[in-house]
């Protein structure tokens, strides 16, 4: 079969209330951008990134996938998606403006859509299609009851009750305050909430420097804190370094990694414990998966930080041997097909052909953005 046409989309979704913060951020809506591939037997594959709903810098996305990928992908096989990969992510005009950003994350969105079709022509699950789960089990946690903007009262109530009405067995708070006294007190009164028995990790996205860091790391003693992410500045592999050798807390980055070649290097260097890709960051499923093998490889685990909010990641954590945990933000769940759902704490496997990436009409009509 070939493909007849590339349809690049934006769409924007709120999230929960009316905005949330964290240390670095504070966002209205989600970005769902990205394309449908179809084919001429019919078939349509999504693949998306997720965005913090900049509509300049989301029509960059759709832009790239319109004007430098698209003619490249219409009439080739979609079958093809190791082939069509190489092609697009080596094209000599395309490579020579980015190895990363806006050109990297446009080729994981039609890179997602490749593997969708692949799926579906096979009558498949994504994660079935890459050679079957390896776990009965993947535990989900939930990170939005965590956000920095929460007051101290909602966020202790939030994380009681997820743990003991939703079954939650994993919860995840920011940090990354000017006063990390703060930090530490709202951590105390969490793990007070939940109890000893249920995982508490934390992220405080990329704020504070090296010294910041060990001082809360010393504050936090006691805590039981399952790991430290995105602590420093996303590139300062050695500062993550020190901070691995001398932390006392196991450290997870990879959502603001873009490629392959950058998760190797902190990898090899020992500047963390948990790696966490993002499909939506990488260039699609096909870098995804060379990470999670490398990440194996070390014997270390592969938790994936939810950019797509665990759409085609759902599928990579039961197929990868790697992956136990996935995080859980419902954001954009309501968009979809087969929107990712948690019952008892715990990721409900997905079933329907494909990645799990189809968009509802009612999705678009009800948060289609212009593409100009």
């Amino acid at each position: 079969m070939t493909i007849t046409s590339v349809e690049p989309f934006i769409l924007h979704v709120p999230v929960t209330g009316s905005s949330i913060s964290d240390s670095t951020h504070t966002l209205s809506h989600w970005g769902v951008v990205g394309c449908r591939i179809h084919t001429d037997d019919g078939r349509v594959g999504t693949g998306f990134t997720g965005t913090h709903a900049h509509l300049a810098g989301d029509r960059l996305v759709t832009d790239c996938i319109a004007t430098c990928y698209a003619g490249l992908l219409v009439g080739e096989d979609e079958a093809d998606v190791t082939r069509l990969w190489q092609k697009l992510a080596r094209h000599p005009p395309v490579q020579w403006i980015g190895r990363a950003g806006v050109t990297h994350i446009a080729l994981g969105a039609v890179d997602i859509a490749l593997w969708d079709l692949k799926a579906q022509q096979a009558g498949q699950p994504l994660w079935k299609l890459l050679g079957g789960a390896t776990s009965d089990r993947v535990t989900a946690y939930n990170t939005d009851i965590g956000w920095l903007s929460i007051p101290d009262d909602e966020l202790i109530a939030g994380s009681r009750r997820v743990v003991e009405e939703e079954g939650f067995r994993g919860v995840k708070i920011k940090v990354g305050s000017a006063d990390i006294v703060r930090d530490l007190k709202r951590l105390a009164a969490v793990r007070h909430a939940i109890g000893p028995h249920v995982t508490m990790a934390i992220d405080a996205n990329g704020r504070w420097d090296l010294p910041t860091c060990l001082r809360f790391c010393r504050g936090a003693e006691g805590l039981d804190i399952l790991w430290f992410e995105e602590p420093l500045w996303y590139d300062d592999v050695a500062g993550h370094v020190r901070l691995a050798a001398q932390g006392g807390i196991p450290v997870a980055l990879g959502e603001q990694l873009y490629t392959a070649e950058a998760f190797a290097d902190f990898i090899a260097r020992g500047a963390l414990h948990y790696v966490q890709p993002d499909v939506t960051r990488l260039a699609g499923v096909t870098e995804y998966i060379r990470v999670a093998e490398a990440a194996h490889a070390a014997r270390l685990p592969v938790v994936a930080h939810a950019g797509d909010m665990s759409q085609v990641h759902a599928h990579l954590a039961f197929w990868h041997p790697a992956t136990t945990m996935l995080e859980y933000i419902p954001w954009i769940r309501t968009c979809f097909a087969e929107p990712v759902t948690v019952t008892d704490g715990d990721v409900v496997r997905p079933e329907q052909p494909g990645a799990g990436t189809a968009v509802t009409p009612e999705a678009f009509a009800r948060f289609a953005k212009s593409l100009c």
